[in-house]
């Protein structure tokens, strides 16, 4: 449940899970109002993963760049786009707390296209962590031996087996559509897959509903009734691990479960958008006030009373014309109190989601003039808490990476294809997140070697242009030869001069 209650804060809709709250906002104001909400949640999780893999680390592996390990990881890399991968668990992990890797070895059609054109490869997705029910070492609530992938299908249609292919099942998970369609039968299955080390076991089971959550808009609990296609063999795997793995956002040491960014923050997130709509309403209320004129301004009856109606004219006559000029009624409603309070919480969240008015460029943060190196320092509070997050997503891809050349090896020597690399578990290299200031590392280099060059040309070439090896050589090529041309006409002119 706070998976799905934190997903709606990270996107921004909050009124869904304030919903009480905003109720009693309409009850205090004496009318309905807009409700204000300001997505910082937002901003919490994507600076967590803006910072931790914004910038690609560095995968390596074997003893050159030239060797089949490291040959083997970049396949692995591009192949599965896993900087994008990466990217999204951690946007996904700050949210949810947890997040899961899983390694297959299958074709990316499955089967559809010929294996010459879709051959069978190693396959790395993130896999959702709603539907992940891990299972511990009875002695150590740390340590998971068997991970359970259990996702719930609704099944909609005439009373068929739901395992008969292209029987007219319908699957989905619109409950409040099902409920519009007369006379359509329909039922839950929940599928199961349960990864063990060595292999993987599939199995159904059907289900009842019992629970169902408005402000979700959908079924949350179910009663599971019996199991279907009960007995099938296991999928050996070949892997002395199971082939999903966790990475926590952080954790304790007394459960395996991780703790996301969110949840601790639900009391301020809620006063913000609490005082924002309170100022939007007091400056509504007060966009088109009422007038105050002096008595005798407005038109009279027979029986001398001044006409008018309040809620149509928002005009008034007050005192006498003597003793007042025509003027708006206004309240400023303590706006200046209410803007300070509103300041205060938002640098208190701030303040507990570790992120420094820097890294937002609030206030005085300004970096004009300041030095890479001072800027590290003010950002130390969000990069702890990045390098909090790394040890884990290090430790979690170094397993997946070591995995993957596993499986592959497992499944070629099944099929008797040869296996020309050795498992190994690779190293990586990550990027603090923060600009470089190019001036200020040079300097540093300088000192540091007693101003000799650090760089060759071509290295240099390839950094500060952008270039490949081979492009970066062509570059240096055309240098060299318009120094040689250069030198053979000083000599040639000087030659002249000498005759002369």
């Amino acid at each position: 449940m706070r998976y799905k209650y934190n997903k709606k804060l990270f996107k921004g809709e909050h009124q869904e899970i304030f919903k009480t709250y905003t109720n009693q906002l309409k009850r205090d104001l004496g009318q309905d109002v807009l409700y204000v909400a300001s997505n910082i949640a937002g901003i919490i999780c994507k600076k967590s993963a803006d910072f931790l893999f914004g910038e690609k680390p560095i995968f390596s592996a074997g003893n050159s760049e030239n060797s089949p390990e490291q040959a083997k990881l970049n396949e692995y890399v591009d192949n599965n786009h896993l900087h994008i991968t990466n990217y999204e668990s951690a946007l996904s992990n700050a949210y949810r707390g947890d997040s899961f890797y899983k390694i297959m070895w299958r074709q990316e059609y499955g089967g559809e296209l010929p294996q010459d054109i879709d051959p069978f490869r190693v396959f790395i997705s993130a896999q959702n962590a709603e539907y992940v029910f891990p299972q511990t070492d009875p002695n150590d609530a740390t340590r998971i031996i068997a991970y359970h992938i259990a996702y719930p299908q609704q099944i909609v249609g005439d009373n068929v087996p739901p395992q008969v292919p292209g029987s007219g099942y319908i699957p989905t998970n619109n409950t409040q559509a099902l409920a519009q369609v007369p006379n359509v039968r329909h039922e839950w299955i929940l599928n199961v897959e349960s990864h063990y080390p060595g292999e993987i076991r599939y199995r159904k089971f059907k289900m009842d509903e019992v629970q169902y959550d408005a402000n979700l808009g959908e079924v949350v609990t179910w009663r599971i009734t019996e199991e279907i296609d009960a007995g099938k063999d296991p999928v050996i795997t070949g892997v002395p691990f199971p082939l999903v793995v966790h990475v926590p956002n952080y954790a304790t040491d007394d459960t395996w479960e991780g703790i996301d960014d969110l949840s601790e923050h639900y009391g301020l997130l809620e006063e913000i958008n609490n005082r924002l709509t309170r100022i939007a309403a007091i400056l509504d209320k007060h966009s088109d006030p009422a007038m105050a004129v002096p008595a005798g301004s407005l038109q009279e009856d027979e029986n001398g009373n001044p006409v008018f109606y309040p809620g149509r004219d928002k005009m008034f006559e007050v005192m006498d014309k003597n003793d007042i000029i025509p003027q708006y009624i206004t309240w400023d409603g303590q706006l200046q109190a209410a803007f300070e309070e509103l300041k205060m919480v938002v640098d208190q969240l701030l303040m507990n989601a570790e992120i420094p008015p820097v890294a937002l460029g609030r206030d005085n943060s300004g970096t004009s003039g300041a030095s890479g190196l001072s800027i590290k320092f003010r950002m130390n509070s969000l990069l702890a808490k990045i390098n909090r997050k790394r040890q884990y997503y290090e430790k979690g891809l170094k397993q997946v990476l070591f995995i993957a050349q596993l499986l592959e090896q497992a499944r070629r020597k099944a099929t008797r294809k040869p296996v020309d690399f050795t498992p190994t578990i690779p190293r990586i290299h990550f990027k603090d997140g923060l600009p470089r200031d190019d001036m200020e590392l040079a300097q540093i280099a300088s000192i540091r070697t007693g101003g000799k060059p650090t760089w060759s040309q071509k290295t240099a070439i390839m950094v500060l242009d952008d270039k490949t090896d081979a492009q970066a050589q062509q570059e240096l090529d055309a240098i060299q030869q318009d120094e040689q041309a250069t030198r053979r006409f000083r000599r040639s002119s000087g030659r002249k001069r000498s005759a002369v």
